[in-house]
Protein backbone atom coordinates (compact mmCIF):
# COMPACT_ATOMS: atom_id res chain seq x y z
CA UNK A 1 0.00 0.00 0.00
CA UNK A 2 1.00 3.68 -1.14
CA UNK A 3 2.40 5.92 1.98
CA UNK A 4 -0.21 8.81 2.33
CA UNK A 5 0.49 12.35 3.04
CA UNK A 6 -2.55 15.16 3.93
CA UNK A 7 -2.01 18.94 3.08
CA UNK A 8 -3.99 22.10 4.15
CA UNK A 9 -3.30 23.06 0.47
CA UNK A 10 -1.90 20.33 -2.43
CA UNK A 11 -1.04 21.57 -6.26
CA UNK A 12 -0.13 19.69 -9.09
CA UNK A 13 2.62 21.22 -11.13
CA UNK A 14 5.38 22.44 -9.64
CA UNK A 15 5.91 25.41 -12.43
CA UNK A 16 4.59 28.89 -11.38
CA UNK A 17 2.22 27.65 -8.82
CA UNK A 18 5.17 27.89 -6.69
CA UNK A 19 3.98 31.47 -5.90
CA UNK A 20 0.66 30.17 -4.75
CA UNK A 21 2.36 27.67 -2.79
CA UNK A 22 4.32 30.48 -1.01
CA UNK A 23 1.17 32.52 -0.26
CA UNK A 24 -0.42 29.79 1.29
CA UNK A 25 2.87 29.11 3.38
CA UNK A 26 2.64 32.76 4.50
CA UNK A 27 -1.05 32.53 5.11
CA UNK A 28 -0.02 29.16 7.41
CA UNK A 29 -1.33 26.74 5.52
CA UNK A 30 0.71 22.89 4.96
CA UNK A 31 1.57 22.81 1.48
CA UNK A 32 2.54 20.36 -0.66
CA UNK A 33 3.71 20.89 -4.41
CA UNK A 34 3.89 17.75 -6.72
CA UNK A 35 6.10 17.98 -9.72
CA UNK A 36 7.86 15.40 -12.19
CA UNK A 37 10.57 17.34 -13.39
CA UNK A 38 12.45 20.78 -12.16
CA UNK A 39 10.60 22.77 -10.10
CA UNK A 40 9.77 26.47 -12.15
CA UNK A 41 8.00 24.37 -14.79
CA UNK A 42 8.21 25.30 -18.48
CA UNK A 43 9.15 29.64 -17.96
CA UNK A 44 12.46 29.03 -15.86
CA UNK A 45 13.21 25.72 -17.76
CA UNK A 46 12.50 25.76 -21.30
CA UNK A 47 10.70 29.14 -21.90
CA UNK A 48 11.00 32.24 -20.45
CA UNK A 49 14.35 32.32 -18.75
CA UNK A 50 16.74 30.58 -20.92
CA UNK A 51 15.50 31.66 -24.42
CA UNK A 52 15.77 35.85 -22.81
CA UNK A 53 19.48 35.01 -21.47
CA UNK A 54 20.00 33.95 -25.56
CA UNK A 55 18.09 37.16 -26.76
CA UNK A 56 19.80 39.60 -24.16
CA UNK A 57 23.39 38.26 -26.12
CA UNK A 58 21.42 39.08 -29.26
CA UNK A 59 21.22 41.88 -28.81
CA UNK A 60 24.62 42.76 -27.08
CA UNK A 61 25.90 40.89 -30.44
CA UNK A 62 23.77 43.67 -32.27
CA UNK A 63 24.89 47.09 -30.25
CA UNK A 64 28.44 46.03 -30.04
CA UNK A 65 29.32 44.35 -33.65
CA UNK A 66 26.78 46.69 -36.00
CA UNK A 67 26.96 50.07 -33.37
CA UNK A 68 30.03 49.72 -31.94
CA UNK A 69 31.21 51.87 -34.45
CA UNK A 70 28.68 54.44 -33.90
CA UNK A 71 28.96 54.63 -30.58
CA UNK A 72 32.60 55.73 -30.87
CA UNK A 73 33.92 51.94 -29.97
CA UNK A 74 36.87 50.56 -32.28
CA UNK A 75 38.12 46.73 -32.47
CA UNK A 76 34.41 45.12 -32.77
CA UNK A 77 34.06 44.98 -36.24
CA UNK A 78 34.82 41.33 -36.16
CA UNK A 79 33.15 40.53 -33.14
CA UNK A 80 31.42 36.90 -33.01
CA UNK A 81 29.52 34.67 -31.09
CA UNK A 82 30.79 31.09 -29.13
CA UNK A 83 27.33 29.38 -28.65
CA UNK A 84 28.79 27.13 -26.37
CA UNK A 85 29.75 29.25 -24.56
CA UNK A 86 26.38 31.25 -24.45
CA UNK A 87 25.12 27.87 -24.00
CA UNK A 88 26.78 27.28 -20.81
CA UNK A 89 25.98 30.85 -19.41
CA UNK A 90 22.10 30.30 -20.60
CA UNK A 91 22.71 26.67 -18.24
CA UNK A 92 24.28 28.80 -15.93
CA UNK A 93 21.28 30.93 -15.08
CA UNK A 94 18.79 28.66 -15.17
CA UNK A 95 20.71 26.64 -12.65
CA UNK A 96 20.78 29.60 -10.42
CA UNK A 97 17.18 30.35 -10.27
CA UNK A 98 16.15 26.47 -10.10
CA UNK A 99 17.65 26.31 -6.78
CA UNK A 100 16.63 30.10 -5.58
CA UNK A 101 12.90 28.30 -6.14
CA UNK A 102 14.68 24.79 -4.20
CA UNK A 103 15.62 27.22 -1.13
CA UNK A 104 12.19 29.27 -1.16
CA UNK A 105 10.56 25.71 -1.09
CA UNK A 106 12.50 24.74 2.26
CA UNK A 107 12.55 28.70 3.44
CA UNK A 108 8.34 28.17 3.80
CA UNK A 109 8.34 24.53 4.64
CA UNK A 110 6.74 23.75 1.36
CA UNK A 111 6.86 19.99 0.83
CA UNK A 112 8.18 18.88 -2.62
CA UNK A 113 6.93 15.56 -3.74
CA UNK A 114 8.66 14.32 -6.59
CA UNK A 115 6.80 12.27 -9.35
CA UNK A 116 4.53 12.29 -11.60
CA UNK A 117 1.40 12.98 -10.05
CA UNK A 118 -2.64 11.49 -11.53
CA UNK A 119 -5.72 13.03 -10.25
CA UNK A 120 -7.94 10.51 -7.52
CA UNK A 121 -10.52 12.47 -6.92
CA UNK A 122 -11.60 16.57 -6.41
CA UNK A 123 -8.93 16.93 -3.38
CA UNK A 124 -5.99 13.40 -3.72
CA UNK A 125 -3.57 12.60 -6.14
CA UNK A 126 -1.40 9.34 -6.55
CA UNK A 127 2.21 10.38 -7.01
CA UNK A 128 4.73 7.51 -8.43
CA UNK A 129 7.97 6.98 -10.68
CA UNK A 130 10.04 10.12 -8.61
CA UNK A 131 12.26 10.12 -6.09
CA UNK A 132 9.51 10.23 -3.50
CA UNK A 133 8.19 6.91 -4.06
CA UNK A 134 4.79 5.69 -4.18
CA UNK A 135 2.46 7.40 -2.26
CA UNK A 136 -1.16 9.17 -2.09
CA UNK A 137 -1.64 12.81 -0.91
CA UNK A 138 -4.69 14.78 -0.40
CA UNK A 139 -5.64 18.11 0.76
CA UNK A 140 -8.72 20.25 1.83
CA UNK A 141 -8.31 22.14 -1.32
CA UNK A 142 -6.43 21.11 -4.80
CA UNK A 143 -4.73 23.43 -7.43
CA UNK A 144 -4.45 21.83 -10.80
CA UNK A 145 -1.51 23.34 -12.46
CA UNK A 146 -0.15 20.64 -15.16
CA UNK A 147 1.23 23.61 -17.82
CA UNK A 148 1.92 23.11 -21.35
CA UNK A 149 4.16 22.19 -24.43
CA UNK A 150 4.94 23.06 -27.67
CA UNK A 151 2.24 22.08 -29.91
CA UNK A 152 2.58 21.78 -33.70
CA UNK A 153 0.35 21.39 -37.03
CA UNK A 154 -1.19 18.61 -39.13
CA UNK A 155 1.88 17.51 -41.47
CA UNK A 156 4.62 19.30 -39.24
CA UNK A 157 6.12 15.85 -37.64
CA UNK A 158 8.45 16.90 -34.91
CA UNK A 159 12.03 15.18 -35.50
CA UNK A 160 13.95 16.78 -33.15
CA UNK A 161 16.34 17.38 -35.82
CA UNK A 162 15.28 19.02 -38.77
CA UNK A 163 11.66 19.36 -37.57
CA UNK A 164 12.07 21.27 -33.91
CA UNK A 165 9.72 23.09 -31.36
CA UNK A 166 11.51 25.57 -28.91
CA UNK A 167 12.40 22.47 -26.34
CA UNK A 168 14.91 21.59 -28.84
CA UNK A 169 16.07 24.70 -30.44
CA UNK A 170 16.57 25.54 -27.00
CA UNK A 171 19.25 22.60 -26.33
CA UNK A 172 20.82 23.13 -30.03
CA UNK A 173 25.34 23.42 -29.86
CA UNK A 174 24.84 25.68 -32.83
CA UNK A 175 22.93 27.95 -34.58
CA UNK A 176 21.40 26.90 -38.31
CA UNK A 177 22.78 29.32 -40.99
CA UNK A 178 19.10 28.97 -42.43
CA UNK A 179 15.98 28.26 -40.87
CA UNK A 180 12.27 28.70 -41.83
CA UNK A 181 10.32 29.29 -39.01
CA UNK A 182 5.81 28.69 -38.56
CA UNK A 183 3.96 30.95 -36.72
CA UNK A 184 4.85 34.68 -36.38
CA UNK A 185 3.43 35.18 -33.22
CA UNK A 186 5.46 36.26 -29.76
CA UNK A 187 7.65 32.75 -29.70
CA UNK A 188 8.07 33.18 -33.94
CA UNK A 189 9.19 36.41 -33.93
CA UNK A 190 11.41 36.48 -30.91
CA UNK A 191 13.35 33.34 -32.29
CA UNK A 192 13.22 34.40 -35.42
CA UNK A 193 14.84 38.36 -34.16
CA UNK A 194 17.41 35.56 -32.27
CA UNK A 195 18.70 34.07 -35.29
CA UNK A 196 19.04 37.07 -37.24
CA UNK A 197 20.74 38.54 -34.66
CA UNK A 198 23.24 35.40 -34.82
CA UNK A 199 23.47 35.34 -38.63
CA UNK A 200 20.89 33.43 -39.57
CA UNK A 201 19.29 33.62 -42.46
CA UNK A 202 15.38 33.22 -41.30
CA UNK A 203 12.37 33.12 -43.28
CA UNK A 204 9.22 33.57 -41.15
CA UNK A 205 5.86 31.62 -41.94
CA UNK A 206 2.65 33.44 -40.66
CA UNK A 207 -0.65 31.82 -41.77
CA UNK A 208 -2.79 35.13 -40.75
CA UNK A 209 -2.60 38.40 -42.87
CA UNK A 210 0.14 40.26 -40.39
CA UNK A 211 3.26 39.39 -38.33
CA UNK A 212 2.04 39.63 -33.93
CA UNK A 213 -1.46 39.10 -35.24
CA UNK A 214 -2.63 39.79 -31.53
CA UNK A 215 -1.09 42.76 -31.38
CA UNK A 216 -2.56 46.49 -32.22
CA UNK A 217 -2.19 46.53 -36.28
CA UNK A 218 0.04 49.58 -36.43
CA UNK A 219 2.56 47.19 -33.93
CA UNK A 220 2.52 44.44 -36.64
CA UNK A 221 3.26 47.22 -39.65
CA UNK A 222 5.84 48.41 -37.51
CA UNK A 223 7.49 45.21 -36.13
CA UNK A 224 7.19 43.80 -40.50
CA UNK A 225 8.93 47.19 -41.45
CA UNK A 226 11.98 46.78 -38.88
CA UNK A 227 12.11 42.88 -39.82
CA UNK A 228 12.81 43.60 -43.97
CA UNK A 229 14.70 46.20 -43.19
CA UNK A 230 17.46 43.50 -40.81
CA UNK A 231 16.80 41.62 -43.45
CA UNK A 232 14.34 38.69 -42.13
CA UNK A 233 12.34 37.38 -44.55
CA UNK A 234 8.60 37.21 -43.91
CA UNK A 235 5.76 35.81 -45.41
CA UNK A 236 2.18 36.19 -44.45
CA UNK A 237 -1.15 34.62 -45.69
CA UNK A 238 1.02 31.88 -45.88
CA UNK A 239 1.72 28.16 -44.91
CA UNK A 240 4.59 25.92 -45.19
CA UNK A 241 2.86 22.72 -47.55
CA UNK A 242 3.37 19.57 -45.48
CA UNK A 243 3.19 17.46 -48.83
CA UNK A 244 6.31 19.21 -50.06
CA UNK A 245 8.34 18.93 -46.62
CA UNK A 246 11.58 16.45 -48.04
CA UNK A 247 14.63 16.06 -45.41
CA UNK A 248 17.41 15.51 -47.58
CA UNK A 249 21.65 15.13 -46.50
CA UNK A 250 22.11 19.19 -46.27
CA UNK A 251 18.73 20.17 -44.55
CA UNK A 252 15.14 20.21 -45.47
CA UNK A 253 13.28 21.00 -48.78
CA UNK A 254 9.69 22.22 -48.73
CA UNK A 255 7.40 24.76 -50.58
CA UNK A 256 5.99 28.47 -48.40
CA UNK A 257 2.35 28.45 -50.26
CA UNK A 258 -0.33 31.57 -50.28
CA UNK A 259 -2.88 30.67 -48.35
CA UNK A 260 -5.32 31.49 -51.51
CA UNK A 261 -2.89 29.65 -53.22
CA UNK A 262 -1.44 32.65 -55.51
CA UNK A 263 1.94 31.65 -55.40
CA UNK A 264 4.16 29.41 -54.12
CA UNK A 265 8.41 29.51 -53.20
CA UNK A 266 10.47 26.18 -52.88
CA UNK A 267 13.23 26.49 -50.68
CA UNK A 268 15.76 24.78 -48.25
CA UNK A 269 17.01 25.15 -44.96
CA UNK A 270 18.72 23.51 -41.95
CA UNK A 271 15.86 23.32 -39.67
CA UNK A 272 12.29 23.97 -39.54
CA UNK A 273 11.31 25.44 -36.48
CA UNK A 274 7.47 25.37 -35.20
CA UNK A 275 6.39 27.85 -33.55
CA UNK A 276 2.26 27.52 -33.25
CA UNK A 277 1.06 27.91 -29.90
CA UNK A 278 1.40 25.77 -26.92
CA UNK A 279 -1.05 22.86 -26.09
CA UNK A 280 -2.18 22.44 -22.06
CA UNK A 281 -1.02 19.29 -20.47
CA UNK A 282 -4.30 17.69 -19.24
CA UNK A 283 -4.26 14.51 -20.73
CA UNK A 284 -3.26 11.11 -18.91
CA UNK A 285 -3.77 12.74 -15.21
CA UNK A 286 -7.17 11.45 -13.86
CA UNK A 287 -8.99 14.27 -14.74
CA UNK A 288 -11.52 12.61 -16.77
CA UNK A 289 -12.68 10.79 -13.05
CA UNK A 290 -13.83 13.94 -11.56
CA UNK A 291 -17.42 14.20 -12.08
CA UNK A 292 -18.61 17.78 -12.96
CA UNK A 293 -15.72 18.91 -14.18
CA UNK A 294 -16.13 20.77 -17.18
CA UNK A 295 -13.12 20.87 -20.16
CA UNK A 296 -13.16 22.79 -23.71
CA UNK A 297 -10.48 22.16 -25.98
CA UNK A 298 -7.93 20.71 -23.52
CA UNK A 299 -8.78 23.35 -21.45
CA UNK A 300 -9.91 23.53 -17.91
CA UNK A 301 -12.74 25.96 -17.44
CA UNK A 302 -12.50 28.28 -14.25
CA UNK A 303 -14.29 31.00 -12.81
CA UNK A 304 -12.68 34.56 -12.30
CA UNK A 305 -11.33 33.18 -9.41
CA UNK A 306 -9.65 30.00 -10.41
CA UNK A 307 -12.51 27.35 -9.18
CA UNK A 308 -13.35 25.00 -11.21
CA UNK A 309 -17.18 24.78 -10.34
CA UNK A 310 -15.71 21.16 -8.10
CA UNK A 311 -16.02 22.06 -4.70
CA UNK A 312 -12.26 22.86 -3.43
CA UNK A 313 -10.60 22.26 -7.00
CA UNK A 314 -8.77 25.07 -8.62
CA UNK A 315 -7.08 25.35 -11.69
CA UNK A 316 -4.50 27.73 -12.60
CA UNK A 317 -1.84 28.69 -15.57
CA UNK A 318 -1.23 27.11 -19.34
CA UNK A 319 -4.42 24.62 -18.62
CA UNK A 320 -7.03 27.66 -18.35
CA UNK A 321 -8.01 29.59 -20.76
CA UNK A 322 -6.23 32.72 -21.35
CA UNK A 323 -2.87 34.22 -21.62
CA UNK A 324 -0.30 31.29 -21.06
CA UNK A 325 2.23 33.98 -19.41
CA UNK A 326 4.30 32.88 -16.46
CA UNK A 327 3.12 36.29 -14.66
CA UNK A 328 -0.43 35.34 -15.32
CA UNK A 329 0.14 31.73 -14.16
CA UNK A 330 1.85 33.37 -10.92
CA UNK A 331 -1.01 36.13 -10.33
CA UNK A 332 -3.54 33.11 -10.89
CA UNK A 333 -2.44 31.16 -8.09
CA UNK A 334 -2.13 33.67 -5.57
CA UNK A 335 -5.94 34.66 -6.19
CA UNK A 336 -6.72 31.16 -6.12
CA UNK A 337 -4.40 30.27 -2.81
CA UNK A 338 -6.57 33.71 -1.48
CA UNK A 339 -9.50 32.48 -2.49
CA UNK A 340 -9.20 29.46 -0.47
CA UNK A 341 -8.51 30.99 2.21
CA UNK A 342 -11.66 33.24 2.38
CA UNK A 343 -9.47 36.67 1.81
CA UNK A 344 -11.62 37.67 -1.02
CA UNK A 345 -8.95 38.91 -3.53
CA UNK A 346 -9.84 40.94 -6.38
CA UNK A 347 -10.88 38.71 -9.69
CA UNK A 348 -8.18 37.70 -12.41
CA UNK A 349 -8.97 39.78 -15.37
CA UNK A 350 -7.06 39.06 -18.93
CA UNK A 351 -7.97 42.59 -19.84
CA UNK A 352 -5.36 44.07 -17.33
CA UNK A 353 -2.60 41.47 -17.79
CA UNK A 354 0.81 42.95 -19.60
CA UNK A 355 2.33 41.26 -22.46
CA UNK A 356 6.20 41.57 -23.52
CA UNK A 357 7.22 40.04 -26.68
CA UNK A 358 11.52 40.46 -26.65
CA UNK A 359 11.95 40.68 -29.96
CA UNK A 360 14.01 43.34 -31.69
CA UNK A 361 12.16 45.86 -31.33
CA UNK A 362 10.57 44.81 -28.17
CA UNK A 363 6.36 44.92 -27.72
CA UNK A 364 4.74 45.49 -25.06
CA UNK A 365 0.94 45.96 -24.68
CA UNK A 366 -2.37 45.71 -22.53
CA UNK A 367 -5.85 46.23 -22.90
CA UNK A 368 -7.87 46.82 -25.60
CA UNK A 369 -6.06 47.60 -29.14
CA UNK A 370 -8.08 50.33 -31.75
CA UNK A 371 -9.68 47.54 -33.27
CA UNK A 372 -10.89 45.64 -29.86
CA UNK A 373 -12.18 49.35 -28.80
CA UNK A 374 -14.31 50.12 -31.91
CA UNK A 375 -15.67 46.91 -32.01
CA UNK A 376 -16.75 46.93 -29.22
CA UNK A 377 -18.47 50.12 -30.15
CA UNK A 378 -16.34 52.46 -28.31
CA UNK A 379 -16.22 56.18 -28.54
CA UNK A 380 -12.25 56.75 -28.71
CA UNK A 381 -9.09 58.65 -28.78
CA UNK A 382 -6.07 57.53 -29.68
CA UNK A 383 -2.47 59.09 -28.96
CA UNK A 384 0.48 57.97 -30.77
CA UNK A 385 4.31 59.63 -30.49
CA UNK A 386 7.14 57.88 -32.04
CA UNK A 387 10.64 57.22 -30.08
CA UNK A 388 12.63 58.45 -32.57
CA UNK A 389 11.69 62.19 -31.44
CA UNK A 390 13.06 61.37 -28.03
CA UNK A 391 17.11 62.34 -27.08
CA UNK A 392 16.76 59.58 -24.87
CA UNK A 393 15.84 57.12 -27.93
CA UNK A 394 19.04 58.35 -29.70
CA UNK A 395 21.67 58.10 -27.65
CA UNK A 396 20.43 54.45 -26.85
CA UNK A 397 20.95 54.49 -30.63
CA UNK A 398 17.22 52.90 -31.07
CA UNK A 399 14.99 55.28 -32.49
CA UNK A 400 12.59 52.55 -34.35
CA UNK A 401 8.94 52.17 -32.61
CA UNK A 402 6.16 54.31 -30.89
CA UNK A 403 4.23 54.41 -28.07
CA UNK A 404 0.12 54.22 -28.88
CA UNK A 405 -2.63 54.82 -26.03
CA UNK A 406 -5.71 54.03 -26.37
CA UNK A 407 -8.56 56.07 -24.81
CA UNK A 408 -12.29 56.37 -24.01
CA UNK A 409 -13.32 59.46 -25.72
CA UNK A 410 -15.31 61.29 -22.91
CA UNK A 411 -13.44 59.88 -19.67
CA UNK A 412 -10.08 59.83 -20.80
CA UNK A 413 -9.91 56.27 -19.57
CA UNK A 414 -6.84 54.42 -20.46
CA UNK A 415 -8.06 51.18 -22.12
CA UNK A 416 -5.59 50.11 -24.17
CA UNK A 417 -1.56 50.73 -24.56
CA UNK A 418 0.49 49.13 -27.06
CA UNK A 419 4.29 49.78 -27.56
CA UNK A 420 7.03 48.70 -29.87
CA UNK A 421 10.37 50.02 -29.08
CA UNK A 422 13.47 50.21 -27.21
CA UNK A 423 12.57 48.51 -23.80
CA UNK A 424 9.32 48.55 -24.47
CA UNK A 425 8.58 46.01 -21.51
CA UNK A 426 10.07 48.11 -18.61
CA UNK A 427 7.83 51.12 -20.16
CA UNK A 428 5.00 49.15 -19.68
CA UNK A 429 4.08 48.93 -16.02
CA UNK A 430 3.05 52.52 -15.40
CA UNK A 431 0.06 51.87 -18.86
CA UNK A 432 -0.46 48.46 -16.67
CA UNK A 433 -1.11 50.79 -13.32
CA UNK A 434 -3.21 52.87 -15.16
CA UNK A 435 -5.65 50.23 -16.31
CA UNK A 436 -5.86 48.97 -12.87
CA UNK A 437 -6.74 52.31 -11.08
CA UNK A 438 -8.87 53.26 -14.38
CA UNK A 439 -6.49 56.11 -14.59
CA UNK A 440 -6.90 58.62 -17.45
CA UNK A 441 -4.52 59.61 -20.17
CA UNK A 442 -5.20 63.09 -19.08
CA UNK A 443 -3.21 61.77 -15.83
CA UNK A 444 -0.58 60.20 -17.60
CA UNK A 445 0.42 63.28 -19.24
CA UNK A 446 0.19 65.22 -15.91
CA UNK A 447 2.62 62.99 -14.25
CA UNK A 448 6.11 64.58 -14.82
CA UNK A 449 8.37 62.31 -16.89
CA UNK A 450 12.32 63.01 -16.60
CA UNK A 451 14.59 63.86 -19.22
CA UNK A 452 15.95 62.05 -20.87
CA UNK A 453 14.24 58.87 -20.47
CA UNK A 454 12.53 56.47 -22.72
CA UNK A 455 9.14 57.03 -20.35
CA UNK A 456 9.26 60.54 -22.24
CA UNK A 457 7.57 58.47 -25.10
CA UNK A 458 4.75 57.76 -22.53
CA UNK A 459 4.12 61.06 -21.55
CA UNK A 460 3.89 62.29 -25.20
CA UNK A 461 1.70 59.63 -26.64
CA UNK A 462 -0.41 60.57 -23.21
CA UNK A 463 -0.70 64.19 -24.80
CA UNK A 464 -1.21 63.28 -27.88
CA UNK A 465 -4.37 61.94 -27.21
CA UNK A 466 -5.79 65.21 -26.92
CA UNK A 467 -3.60 66.78 -29.87
CA UNK A 468 -1.22 68.31 -27.75
CA UNK A 469 2.11 66.18 -27.81
CA UNK A 470 5.12 68.73 -27.72
CA UNK A 471 7.95 67.06 -29.35
CA UNK A 472 6.31 66.25 -32.99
Amino acid sequence: MADAQHFDLLILGGGMSYVGAIRAAQLGMKVGLIERDRLGGTCLNRGCIPSKALLETADLLHRVGEQGGEFGLSGFDKVGLDYPALGRRRDAVVEKHVKGVEFLMKKNAITVLKGNGVVTGPTSVHVSGGESGDLDATGNDLILATGSAPRTLPGLEIDGERLITTDEALTRADVPRRVAIVGAGAVGVEWASLYRDFGADVHLVEFLDRVVPLEDADVSRELGRVFRKRGINTYVSSTIDPKSIERTKRGVHFAIAARDGSSRIEMETDLILVAVGRRPLTEGIGLESLAGLAMERGFVTVDDHMRTGVDHLYAIGDIVPGYALAHVASHEAIVAVETIAGLDPEPVRMDLMPRVTFCRPQIASVGMTEADAREAGQEIKVGVFPFRALGKATIVGEIDGFAKLVAEAGSGILLGAHLIGPHAGDLLAEPVLARLVEGTAAEIAMSVHAHPTLTEVLGEAAMAVDGAAIHV
